[in-house]
């Protein structure tokens, strides 16, 4: 990143932007974190010649202080965005905030995508819950345009996903719903939980803009944007590729001793993965599913028949059993299964509201599920 001669960045700021820059000093060593990831899946999109439009509600700073596509000198105001200036790019990157009305802006954007096919065109939510204001966009035209319309869109919808406690309208991007209205290939829904997996993500989409559109909804992340179990060497984004599910690499050197294999996407699996029965629990695995529809059935039959002596399968999720992925993964999986291994749910209980409205409760109820998910009984461990 070369900054205009002259050009002030806040002094804290300057101190991320030359962290981003330090990765290339000694890319062995170093760690790509989500949003870099974004910016070099971006400016790679960019330099294949794709152009690119962002927008949102925040899009410009990110809601969670975390993109920075667009800086200001702290004393001129003047505006500076890196990525209109790399030398390698062969199209317009274009970066703007959008107001506070999720349907109007969702509108526009899809007509956007629409008339301009060959972009990719990405909106991002402040929060996935702000989603539910622009629903009768969705269901009109994102996940209906080519049954309904005869149209192909192939928008990106970011929808910051995760429970940490925030309450009940900064959690969820109600994944339900999408998967709910998913049918025909309708589109691409991912829960993505590496730096890596985003980048890859981000270029593929770009690469069927004209071959295979389809709408793309991602459950990104909040807290993880930060988390070090999420970012990703520079070799796994050069050298590596989208992934609809990635086994658990630790237990997998010791398939024999699983009992119980659990499934689960996004956050919750880094909470499995940071708790301290992770290291000596070696009959349990962790395998995660990145993309929800379409289904990864393949892959996910490669996995289940990887562990021939475990004993049950299980759904993990942070959101309530009527919210988040079960509902539509339960019978995806019966069907797989074919009565094989027994298969349970492993979730908040049903709700009204999506979330709890308190820290403690917060912390209560997601203690609770790792307990859940840790806990193997003796029968179960006994060959």
């Amino acid at each position: 990143l070369a900054l205009p001669d002259g050009f002030q960045v806040n002094r804290k700021l300057a101190r991320v932007l030359e962290r981003r820059r330090d990765i290339f000093a000694d890319p062995d060593a170093a760690t790509v974190d989500w949003a870099t990831a974004e910016t070099l899946a971006f400016a790679s999109i960019l330099a294949d010649g794709t152009p690119i439009r962002l927008t949102g509600e925040d899009v410009e700073r990110g809601t969670f202080s975390h993109r920075y596509a667009l800086l200001r000198d702290e004393t001129s105001g003047a505006v500076y965005i890196p990525l209109q200036h790399i030398p390698q790019a062969r199209a317009a990157f274009e970066v703007r905030n959008s107001p506070l009305s999720e349907a109007a802006t969702i509108g526009f954007e899809y007509g956007y995508n629409i008339q301009a096919p060959e972009r990719l065109v990405i909106w991002e939510a402040q929060y996935g819950d702000f989603i539910n204001t622009a629903q009768a966009i969705v269901d009109e035209f994102v996940v209906s345009g080519r049954a309904k319309w005869e149209q192909t869109p192939s928008l990106v919808l970011l929808l910051p996903h995760g429970y940490e406690g925030q309450g009940p309208d900064h959690s969820t991007g109600r994944l339900e719903r999408f998967l709910q209205l998913a049918a025909e290939t309708n589109m691409r829904v991912a829960n993505a939980t590496t730096s890596a997996q985003y980048f890859h993500l981000l270029r593929r989409q770009a690469e069927l803009l004209l071959t295979d559109p389809l709408p793309l909804i991602v459950m990104s992340p909040k807290s993880l944007l930060r988390n070090a179990r999420v970012y990703s060497s520079p070799r796994d984004l050069a050298e590596g590729h989208w992934r609809p599910v990635i086994d658990d690499a630790q237990a997998a050197a010791g398939r024999a001793a699983v009992r119980r294999l659990i499934l689960c996407s996004g956050k919750v699996y880094v909470d499995m993965s940071a708790d301290p029965r992770r290291a000596d629990c070696r009959d349990v695995a962790i395998a995660r599913v990145e993309q929800l529809y379409p289904w990864p059935e393949a892959e996910l039959n490669e996995v289940i028949e990887g562990y021939p002596d475990a004993r049950e399968i299980v759904w993990l999720q942070e959101e309530p059993t009527n919210a988040g992925a079960w509902e539509f993964v339960q019978p995806r999986l019966l069907r797989q299964l074919d009565g094989r291994l027994p298969l349970r749910l492993i979730a908040r209980p049903r709700r009204a509201s999506p979330a709890e409205g308190t820290m403690a409760m917060h912390i209560f109820s997601q203690t609770g599920l790792l307990d859940r998910a840790y806990e193997v009984n003796e029968e179960m461990t006994t060959p």
